[in-house]
């Protein structure tokens, strides 16, 4: 395969699963934009309870996807490997341990020094949130296991249904329109733990009646050890790279919440561009994996490197193409989300920065979804560590002294770095892989002794 039929390929895929992609994320868009025209102390709340529940939902949801047993064919999933993700990986104290610390968010505001003031706002939304993360945890593992089993447009419709429900609550009790009352952040989180709810119901109904798995039980038997442990290799790192990232986003959202009000309020509606734009990179991470898997199976190296590089051009392309668009729109579009000239002058001095951190993430991404492809997540998680690690030490010193900016700037530096480590372990993992399976082969064909699995895969 050229990498133009590569890109083609690449595109073609990814294309649905962004549209999917951004329509989960068009709830929280929605909020983000009619808590700021209800009031900036709104969002900033807001702004420093997703802080929190974003890592959370993102590293029960990452885990399980890595976890995923997408490397099977449809209809030979063992049975363990659907106890496994069918049961959420029996995770339930992880899923309690995410909830808490999303119930926790005053907590955690009072000890970085997020202003009272905006404290004060938060009422009952984090304990809302903690339950929607229980809920989405639910979700994800009825939505791994029905990817896994080719019903991926189930999964679309489930989440097109969710974010009606979303969207119509958010309207009705947070906008409060004619002579209906404004709850609100409180109407924000009933909206969000309702569209959950559905979201996880549509999808276990789905699992347990359309698939091949109607009619039984959801403990089919006891799951393989074996079997666990190599889906957790790939899982667990995955799942742990999701949770340092969004952490640390959280980190720089009550880093910007410290210089004030205004600047927690810029900074939520810049990660909202973000998310906008950044989604259509991770659609294209997800769609390079299956064919870089497919690759490494049939020790084709050059096919391999070929739809990394296909997919660094699609996302590019993509996140390009958008930010154009938010660029040229970005008026109407900043008008969406704040009702203050000042707020909206502040977030279109940030924009240059804002696309700079899109391209970066973009890259990373992409190179990070090549190293899932070939199954090896822990570089990924240790670049991460390492590079976000640097940015959260750095981060609160950078906001105190140089505001949003220095705190944007440094998040694309830190993108970048990543973006390099990944793609240079994509590389040279590619290659050891592509080593030891030829050395495989030949042995078997020789009738001579064949390398221990294990050790070829960590050499």
């Amino acid at each position: 395969m050229s990498e133009r039929t590569a890109f083609m390929t690449i595109a073609r895929a990814a294309a649905p699963l962004y549209v999917t992609t951004l329509a989960a994320s068009a709830g929280s868009l929605v909020d983000t934009a009619l808590l700021g025209r209800h009031a900036t102390v709104s969002l900033a709340a807001f702004a420093v309870t997703i802080a929190v529940f974003s890592p959370a939902t993102a590293t029960v949801a990452g885990a399980l996807r890595g976890s995923c047993p997408s490397s099977h064919p449809i209809g030979t999933i063992p049975r363990g490997c659907c106890r496994w993700c069918g049961a959420g990986c029996g995770w339930r104290s992880r899923w309690e341990g995410c909830a808490a610390a999303v119930a926790g968010v005053p907590l955690f505001g009072g000890v970085f020094g997020v202003p009272d003031r905006i404290l004060d706002q938060l009422g009952l939304f984090p304990w809302l949130l903690a339950g929607s993360v229980l809920l989405i945890a639910v979700n994800s593992s009825a939505t791994s296991v029905l990817v896994a089993l080719g019903r991926s447009a189930r999964v679309m419709r489930s989440g097109l249904v969710a974010t009606a429900v979303s969207v119509t609550l958010s309207v009705v009790l947070v906008a409060g329109p004619g002579p209906l009352p404004s709850f609100g952040l409180t109407g924000a989180g009933v909206a969000m733990v309702a569209s959950s709810l559905v979201g996880a119901g549509l999808n276990q109904y789905a699992l347990r009646r359309r698939t091949v798995l109607a009619g039984r039980p959801i403990r089919p038997g006891r799951p393989d050890p074996r079997e666990v442990l190599r889906l957790a290799r790939v899982g667990l790192p995955l799942g742990g790279t999701v949770l340092v990232k969004f952490s640390v986003l959280g980190v720089l959202t009550f880093a910007a919440a410290r210089i004030g009000t205004d600047s927690a309020a810029v900074h939520s509606v810049s990660e909202s561009l973000v998310n906008i734009v950044f989604t259509a990179a991770v659609a294209v991470g997800q769609a390079t994996v299956p064919l870089i898997a497919g690759y490494a199976a049939e020790r084709d190296l050059g096919r391999i490197r070929r739809s990394v590089d296909a997919g660094f051009g699609v996302a590019l392309c993509a996140v390009v193409a958008l930010g154009a668009v938010l660029v040229v729109l970005r008026d109407p579009v900043i008008d969406l989300f704040t009702r203050s000239p000042d707020l909206a002058d502040q977030v279109i001095r940030l924009l240059p920065l804002v696309l700079a951190v899109v391209v970066t993430d973009a890259l990373q991404a992409v190179a990070g979804f090549g190293l899932v492809g070939l199954k090896r997540t822990m570089p990924s998680l240790v670049s991460t560590a390492v590079w976000f690690g640097v940015l959260a030490t750095l981060a609160v010193p950078i906001a105190d002294r140089a505001g949003l900016a220095g705190l944007w700037t440094a998040l694309a530096c830190a993108n970048l770095l990543q973006a390099v480590t990944k793609f240079v372990s994509f590389r040279r993992h590619g290659a050891r892989i592509v080593g030891a399976l030829s050395a495989v082969a030949v042995a078997e064909e020789s009738g001579g002794a064949v390398p221990e699995p294990g050790r070829a895969q960590r050499s």
